[in-house]
């Protein structure tokens, strides 16, 4: 009668255990190692924090037809501060949108550029919104200031960019401005403008 032995299994060795446990401990003093570069950089840095504001407004050509389509045309001047003495900017994208009422009412883009250090850079926004259609309320809150007068925007940009320190250059990350409350007058009023600061978040 033959014997059937059983399979035999080839169990982990303490070599195998040795060699994970060496393998997580390098693993963890390189995360350790960049967190504390990082870290040293930035206190030896000490990044502040982008200045946006919008410097002026106005809206032209403003028709709102029967059937609540907006048609208009919106001036801005953004101007973007970097207060950093080691640290410029390259914007490889930036959108921007126009909003009433948190709807969008225009878009439109600003070209890719490089903001050195201790800069101020002004933009002339120029969009316009053709032939937009509104949900009523919001066409309704737009008839109402209108009679008023003058108009709540929001301004809102999207970008896409990178630091430099030296010859060093980060890796991309997001950055969203907001703009609001803008009160524009419409183009019949005579009233100034009052600069609206932004603020300013990144995602990295």
């Amino acid at each position: 009668m033959a014997n059937a032995n059983p399979p035999t299994r080839n169990p982990v060795g303490p070599t195998h255990f040795k060699l994970m446990r060496l393998i997580a401990i390098v693993l963890l003093a390189l995360i350790v190692l960049v967190g504390l570069t990082v870290l040293v950089i930035w206190l030896t840095i000490k990044p502040k924090k982008l200045v946006y504001s919008i410097d002026d407004g106005s809206l032209h050509n403003y028709n709102l037809s029967n059937a609540n389509h907006l048609n208009a045309t919106y001036n801005f001047i953004l101007r973007a501060y970097n207060p950093n003495k080691k640290v410029s900017i390259y914007y490889d994208k930036v959108g921007i949108d126009v909003l009433y009422d948190r709807e969008t009412i225009s878009r439109g883009t600003i070209d890719p550029f490089y903001q050195p250090k201790r800069n101020t850079t002004s933009f002339k926004l120029n969009l316009a919104s053709h032939d937009v259609a509104l949900l009523d309320l919001i066409a309704w809150n737009l008839k109402v200031e209108r009679s008023l007068g003058r108009v709540e925007l929001g301004v809102k940009l999207k970008a896409r960019i990178r630091f430099k320190v030296g010859v060093w250059k980060s890796r991309h990350c997001h950055m969203k401005v907001s703009c609001a409350p803008i009160i524009v007058h419409f183009s019949s009023s005579s009233k100034g403008f009052q600069r609206t600061m932004c603020d300013v978040d990144f995602l990295f």
